[in-house]
């Protein structure tokens, strides 16, 4: 019997598949996340692991498995695997693009739309300390309509974003390595811009791109010091996209006026300065946070094991 590894507790869906495909399945379930130390213990004599986004899977580990045929990762990303030594050993790498494409685009127009009428510093303030009464000019945001959202990474996530905010009455215009074709463009009413007019353009910049060497603090001071003092930065994506230094300085001088961050640089750690930021929305990594997609994303990753044990090919190989 061929034994499976899972470094969190996923949605029941995958261990029915796994077990009815006859696989022994072992879950780590400690209250806290998996240790280095517990991983390289119990992947010993795993012909299989799947991976939560918080699972680190070194080199190190990598070695401690000689068995091992496949790394499933729970999530979009990979960025917390070591693909090129699961390269070198012939061990697979995969992730679950796709699946978790509406509800990332949802929560990210939720925070768009939070951040822009200051709904989440409005329900603090209501469950605080109240307020007087409806007054004229009191807690002012603003309306989206005839804004200029500006999308970095026009992928699945981008492109779904888009759709939605056309219905706000939002210019829709995005950067990234190349160009859409053109009907595509046409059917999102999007224009091309190269990065650093978009960032000057933009009254709310969202990023969705992939995490790598050339997108590592994509965003820094360079850039925020080009916003305009009234745009908004919204981060679903990755948290080192952004140099959170240099956001958080930016915030002081404002030299933009708000942010909403999902994702963090250094993740779980949030630094507390944000936390005292008014005009900051913090989420805790929900992006893809629904029964939805994470069923969606727990049936890959478990139909990718069975391909593997059946001699397939299995889907969405990253390395």
């Amino acid at each position: 019997m061929k034994n499976v590894l899972i470094t969190a507790e996923l949605p029941q869906v995958a261990n029915s598949i796994l077990q009815q495909a006859g696989l022994n399945v072992e879950i780590f379930t400690g209250d806290k996340l998996i240790t280095k130390k517990e991983l390289l213990d119990k992947v010993k004599d795993k012909d299989f692991l799947i991976t939560s986004l918080s699972t680190d899977v070194d080199e190190d580990v990598i070695n401690a498995a000689p068995k091992l045929k496949l790394i499933a990762n729970f999530g979009a990303g990979f960025n917390n695997i070591d693909i090129n030594s699961a390269r070198a050993k012939e061990i697979s790498v995969t992730n679950t693009p796709f699946v978790s494409t509406t509800s990332v685009a949802e929560v990210t127009a939720g925070l768009i739309i939070s951040l822009s009428h200051r709904l989440v510093e409005g329900d603090n303030l209501m469950h605080d300390q109240g307020f007087n009464g409806w007054s004229p000019l009191f807690f002012l945001g603003h309306e989206l309509s005839k804004k200029t959202l500006g999308i970095i990474g026009m992928g699945q996530i981008g492109k779904a974003l888009a759709k939605r905010m056309q219905d706000f009455d939002m210019k829709i215009v995005y950067t990234q390595r190349h160009h859409l074709k053109e009907d595509e463009e046409k059917e999102l009413h999007a224009v091309f811009l190269e990065k650093d007019e978009l960032i000057k353009q933009s009254d709310v910049i969202s990023l969705h791109l992939p995490l790598t060497k050339n997108t590592h603090h994509l965003l820094g001071a360079k850039e925020f010091a080009t916003m305009k003092k009234t745009s908004f930065l919204i981060n679903a994506a990755r948290g080192p996209l952004i140099d959170e230094n240099a956001l958080l300085q930016s915030l002081k001088e404002k030299q933009l006026a708000g942010a909403a961050l999902d994702v963090y640089e250094h993740e779980p750690k949030v630094d507390d300065q944000f936390k005292q930021m008014k005009n900051v929305i913090l989420t805790p990594h929900i992006g893809n946070a629904t029964i939805e997609a994470r069923n969606a994303m727990a049936e890959v990753v478990a139909k990718n094991v069975v391909s593997v044990l059946n001699g397939e090919k299995p889907k969405y190989i990253v390395n």
